[in-house]
């Protein structure tokens, strides 16, 4: 079955939109043992920045590999 760029860039999305949450905890937790400080606005802000650039990549990779499987079939 074939996925459209529609599903793929919906599917990309879902996939980072939970991870965003899991970042910007992480930052919280981790930047402080690194001696880095940060507010929240700026970890929420960092983590927006790490959100578009999984997304960029999640969406790259599913077209790649389906461009992959596409002309492995034809």
């Amino acid at each position: 079955m074939k996925q459209s760029r529609l599903m793929s860039l919906v599917e990309a999305i879902a996939n980072v939109a939970v991870g965003y949450g899991v970042t910007v905890v992480t930052q919280i937790l981790i930047l402080p043992v690194f001696g880095l400080h940060t507010t929240l606005a700026q970890n929420l802000k960092m983590g927006a920045v790490f959100t578009l650039v999984s997304i960029a990549r999640s969406f790259t990779l599913r077209r790649l590999f389906e461009a992959i499987r596409v002309s492995k079939t034809q």
